[in-house]
């Protein structure tokens, strides 16, 4: 299983970053890899609650399932996916109040369907996915700062 860690400081208060990035309407907005996201999904999801995804990493598409395990608002929001083609993430979010910002925490752990593509993962897709998590999350502070100003 790969594990990717990234977080940022984000410009808005928690209850804001936690309401936006669990509403998976708004992960085209701000995730490079989110092509679309299935309605009605324009809601911050709960415990058990379930929404399609269409995803592209590097030339990879797939259609994921995910599930909500786990949600404690505003600190803590985890979900968990399967991929039409075999392969499983499960996506953490954890944030933490920074006076008026907060401190926005993404945890990705992902399985590659078989030993094939964990190769490929190994040699190419970790790094794709390690950059565009980065990005990902660039364009989330982005996103929320610019609502903040708008």
């Amino acid at each position: 299983m790969t594990r990717l860690v990234t977080s940022i400081r984000i410009n808005r208060p928690i209850e804001t970053v936690f309401d936006y990035v669990t509403t998976p309407a708004s992960w085209p907005q701000w995730h490079p890899s989110s092509i679309r996201v299935d309605t009605p999904a324009n809601k911050s999801l709960n415990i058990g609650e379930q929404v399609r995804e269409d995803i592209k990493v590097g030339w990879q598409r797939d259609r994921v399932l995910w599930t909500v395990l786990e949600r404690e608002r505003p600190r803590r929001w985890t979900i968990e996916g399967q991929g039409e083609h075999g392969g499983r993430a499960t996506i953490r979010y954890e944030l933490t109040s920074d006076g008026a910002g907060t401190r926005f925490r993404r945890d990705l752990a992902y399985q590659m369907p078989n030993a094939i593509l964990a190769l490929v993962d190994l040699l190419i897709v970790r790094r794709i996915m390690n950059t565009t998590s980065r990005n990902a999350l660039e364009r989330l502070k982005q996103a929320l700062e610019q609502q903040q100003a708008g």
